[in-house]
């Protein structure tokens, strides 16, 4: 998995898969939400997301009140999101 940033906007590349992720995810997004109150996180392939990673995210929004929009590329990842019904807290869209 991989990481990048660029302004207001989180990229991951790869499967989210590992506490690593999650703490690399959550290093990155802490340095965003620094500057910024509304973030963008794109996932472009990953297949399904750790619960870490979902807790840290709804934390984000509810308790810090981030404005977060989440961009996701793999349907599998779009359609265990909207299970979970969080297509809504997080403004999931398909990319």
């Amino acid at each position: 998995m991989k990481v990048t940033m660029s302004s207001n906007t989180l990229t991951i590349t790869g499967n989210i898969k590992s506490v690593n992720d999650y703490q690399e995810i959550k290093t990155v997004a802490d340095t965003l939400v620094q500057e910024h109150t509304s973030i963008i996180i794109v996932i472009e392939d990953s297949l399904s997301i750790t619960s870490s990673v979902i807790g840290y995210f709804n934390k984000l929004v509810l308790k810090d009140a981030v404005r977060l929009s989440m961009h996701v590329g793999n349907q599998q990842l779009m359609e265990l999101l909207d299970d979970l019904h969080l297509t809504s807290v997080f403004k999931v869209k398909k990319i």
